[in-house]
């Protein structure tokens, strides 16, 4: 089974084969992580290599170099706007996950750093993000046997405490 856990850190410098970028739509780097992301990789080169596909649905993957970051590659992914939970929010947020990891096999990655998705300006409630992260990386894991660490990698020590009992 692969290793799973949860810390406080700058998903930016952490050295594994990808990360995850909590992307806009339209890949055009923004705020928060995604902001990070794009600054730490080299704004115009991630830039470039996104525009190659226009916009991106919620719950849809799509994979870039890391350019001058440690980890070999960026997965982008889009979850959802929070608006209550009624609007197949949790479905979205989970197949960020699972696409995310299945996507990852395909290009030989053992290690991946997710942050928590759709927490920030898409307002999703950070507990109810955590379960679905967690739920869907576990259930997902036995389908990409290459995958042997899962680092769900957070902002504040709220989010460390929710994930890491979670994944106990």
């Amino acid at each position: 089974m692969p290793w799973l856990k949860a810390i406080l850190a700058d998903i930016t410098g952490l050295e594994v084969d990808a990360i995850v970028n909590a992307a806009n739509s339209r890949l055009a780097g923004g705020g928060g992580v995604d902001g990070a992301i794009h600054r730490a990789a080299g704004y115009q080169r991630l830039l470039d290599a996104t525009r190659q596909w226009g916009a991106c649905p919620a719950g849809e993957v799509r994979i870039t170099p890391g350019f001058r970051l440690p980890a070999a590659w960026i997965i982008h992914t889009v979850g959802p706007v929070w608006q209550g939970g009624q609007n197949d929010e949790p479905a979205l947020l989970a197949a960020c996950y699972r696409k995310s990891l299945l996507l990852s096999e395909s290009h030989s990655v053992n290690s991946i750093a997710f942050p928590s998705i759709s927490t920030g300006v898409f307002g999703y409630p950070s507990d109810q993000a955590a379960e679905v992260a967690v739920r869907s990386v576990r259930a997902t894991l036995a389908c990409t046997p290459n995958v042997s660490e899962v680092i769900f990698c957070c902002y504040s020590r709220a989010d460390l405490a929710l994930y890491r009992e979670l994944v106990a």
